[in-house]
């Protein structure tokens, strides 16, 4: 009688700049990429020190110890060769902080982990690699505080000019939503794009551009084809298109048609962003789609089984908690928020009532993040028409102003080496955005924040001033805050949480519901200023919208 063999890790893809460092265990030892100049290590490798732009590099072999920084210990995501549940972790090297591995902490329960502790490499053969793991040093000195995060950097003063006071939003669309619809993505995308072109009061025939997020590439279930696939539908015949992933976020597609407009490259831009996760994912099940090649190989932190952006965020969650003294009830209170705001809209996903216990005593996803921290997979499609600003009065229904946008990038774009205590990207596109408008966080009337998870939201309450940093906890005590009739009504929709996961594009379609007093029962009274962020993680964008009085 045979038996299954055991699944092994997979082998890290290396090319010639990286074969050094996945190599380097062979001997036990651990190495990384340095500057010869200013004496900082390099990592990931590049050609250039980014600290003083130096171009002298050479490897440098490190003492392999580091500084525990971060773990999750993940129930959700299976991994070849890693058994659930399996701890991630991020660590801090000794030599240069500034330089952190993930990594798989081994060598102790997961509950005898402390942020702090001092770590030392060892490393497991994966093919020809050699994985750097880490486990508690025998001797524990005091726990060492976490790192600093990279002030943030903005500029201060508003341009005298800007690109926004030529662009209006005049029309929104948005397809029919649900888990596994079993329906074509582009047929979702076709859908949403005829509403917001009606609604806009235009024909297919007035629109000279296209832009989408993130393009026609192999995304699966995150993309029905982009620009191509659309355009071969429709017969548009733009002058001017763009589908790109490395935008601000998923709603940079928005900026990038404003631009447009701005620049007389186009009149009206059609803008939109499909999903179609749930039958993607389903098809996959029923072997009507080849199952996706497995993500583990890839890049610097998934051969330790972070292949979810779950398990990266949970770290940052983590820290928020270790360094401002936020709790899970905090979290619970956004999950709480969206949930009783869907219950209001027709179309969400998820409508029955959740209570803070439910939202304790749901399953673990990756500690801290329970099932309720995480959003809602779903196929649907939403798409807004970006116009120049002079064809307003032509235009049937109040146009949404944009007042202003946030788009600079202040930290490293890699997942790891980023911002410590709050979602990523978040921080810098934040503090931009309040540079280029004389509104400030007490002006707005509702917020559409990004909430793939609840963490996500926190980050943007935080990095857009609504409260202090590491001063969610009290903001959010009691959900009051946040509440329709509170200081901040936040995603009134009920947001990725239970709406459904519309990457973005859902949380700007409510928006401009809300300006134009057309939410119905989910109404905020008197809502003429909204901010909207797109994304994190990866650089991101937020825009802050008005109507005019």
């Amino acid at each position: 009688m045979s038996s299954t063999p055991a699944a092994v890790r997979p082998q890290p893809r290396t090319t010639q700049e990286t074969e050094f460092f996945w190599t380097s265990g062979r001997d036990g030892r651990l190495r990384f990429q340095a500057c010869a100049s200013c004496r900082a290590l390099i990592h990931p490798p590049r050609p250039v020190c980014r600290h003083c732009r130096g171009h002298d590099t050479q490897i440098r072999e490190v003492s392999g110890r580091a500084t525990l920084i971060g773990f999750t210990v993940n129930h959700r995501f299976p991994f070849p060769g890693l058994p659930t549940p399996f701890v991630v972790a991020q660590v801090a090297i000794e030599e240069d902080p500034r330089v952190r591995l993930t990594t798989n902490a081994v060598g102790c329960a997961p509950e005898d982990l402390r942020l702090g502790m001092r770590m030392e490499a060892v490393f497991e053969q994966a093919g020809e690699a050699w994985l750097p793991l880490f486990r508690p040093c025998a001797e524990q000195p005091p726990a060492a505080p976490l790192p600093a995060d990279e002030p943030v950097r903005t500029t201060t003063a508003a341009p005298s000019r800007r690109f926004e006071e030529r662009a209006v939003i005049t029309g929104a669309g948005a397809s029919r939503i649900g888990r596994r619809l079993m329906v074509p993505p582009l047929e979702l995308t076709v859908e949403a794009c005829e509403k917001a072109v009606a609604d806009a009061g235009l024909t297919l025939d007035d629109i000279d551009g296209l832009s989408t997020y993130p393009g026609g590439g192999a995304y699966g279930g995150f993309a029905e084809g982009g620009v191509t696939a659309l355009e071969s539908a429709l017969g548009i015949r733009p002058v001017w298109h763009n589908g790109a992933a490395e935008t601000f976020g998923p709603g940079g597609s928005v900026i990038a048609a404003m631009l447009a407009v701005a620049g007389g490259l186009a009149r009206h831009v059609l803008c939109f962003r499909t999903v179609w996760e749930a039958t993607y994912a389903e098809l996959v099940r029923q072997g009507k789609i080849p199952m996706p090649r497995p993500a583990g190989p890839d890049g610097w932190f998934k051969p330790f089984g972070a292949v979810s952006p779950a398990i990266m965020l949970a770290m940052n969650a983590q820290r928020h908690m270790h360094r401002y003294g936020t709790t899970r009830e905090t979290l619970g209170r956004i999950a709480l928020n969206q949930r009783a705001n869907a219950a209001l809209h027709p179309d969400a996903v998820y409508r029955d009532p959740l209570t803070l216990d439910d939202y304790l005593a749901a399953r673990t996803v990756t500690t801290p993040f329970g099932l309720y921290d995480c959003d809602v997979p779903c196929d649907a499609s939403v798409a807004v028409v970006v116009s120049a600003a002079e064809t307003a009065p032509d235009l049937p229904k109040r146009p949404v102003r944009v007042e202003a946008v946030g788009t600079r990038v202040v930290e490293r774009p890699e997942w790891d080496q980023a911002s410590l205590t709050h979602e990523p990207q978040v921080l810098g596109q934040a503090a931009h955005l309040w540079t280029r408008t004389d509104l400030r966080p007490g002006d707005v009337d509702v917020a559409l924040l990004y909430d793939g998870f609840t963490f996500n939201c926190l980050s943007w309450i935080e990095a857009l001033g609504f409260c202090g940093i590491g001063e969610a906890r009290d903001f959010l005590d009691g959900g009051k805050n946040i509440a329709r009739d509170g200081t901040l009504p936040l995603n009134p929709h009920g947001g990725q949480l239970s709406h459904g996961r519309t990457h973005g594009m859902g949380l700007l379609h409510e928006a401009v519901l809300q300006l134009r007093g057309e939410a119905g029962a989910r109404q905020v009274a008197g809502a003429r200023t909204a901010v909207v962020s797109s994304g994190g993680l990866t650089p991101s964008g937020v825009l802050l919208l008005r109507t005019d009085e």
